[in-house]
């Protein structure tokens, strides 16, 4: 059950962004913009991990996990630090996530051969 709630969950965040492209003139990166504002703002006021609760693997891994993840880190940062930790809290909740897309990327770049489209 756990595999089919993945999936609907993030085949919805999918559609919706589909929908999106199709039916509105925004563009695919401020829909992706949009997505981690609104895992943010789910977070911020308690139904992301409701739906993460249920969606799984689904809802963690697409943009809108990002955003709940960093209000996740600003939140504990806040608790801990004060209002210093408004600016680092999303920086250490993230920082493992965004390492390991910068060293995937650098392999990427080195195995295969980057270069412009034709």
């Amino acid at each position: 059950m756990d595999y089919l709630n993945a999936f609907l969950c993030g085949g919805l965040l999918c559609a919706i962004g589909q929908i999106f492209i199709d039916k509105t003139k925004l563009t695919p990166a401020r829909i992706l913009v949009g997505y981690v504002v609104a895992g943010v703002v789910l977070q911020a006021v308690g139904v992301y991990g409701h739906i993460a609760a249920w969606g799984g693997a689904g809802a963690s891994v697409p943009l809108t996990g990002f955003g709940a993840n960093l209000a996740k880190g600003v939140a504990k940062a806040v608790g801990e630090q004060g209002w210093t930790g408004v600016l680092t809290g999303s920086f250490t909740a993230a920082a493992g996530g965004i390492a390991a897309a910068v060293v995937f990327g650098l392999l990427a770049a080195l195995l295969f051969k980057p270069g412009e489209k034709r």
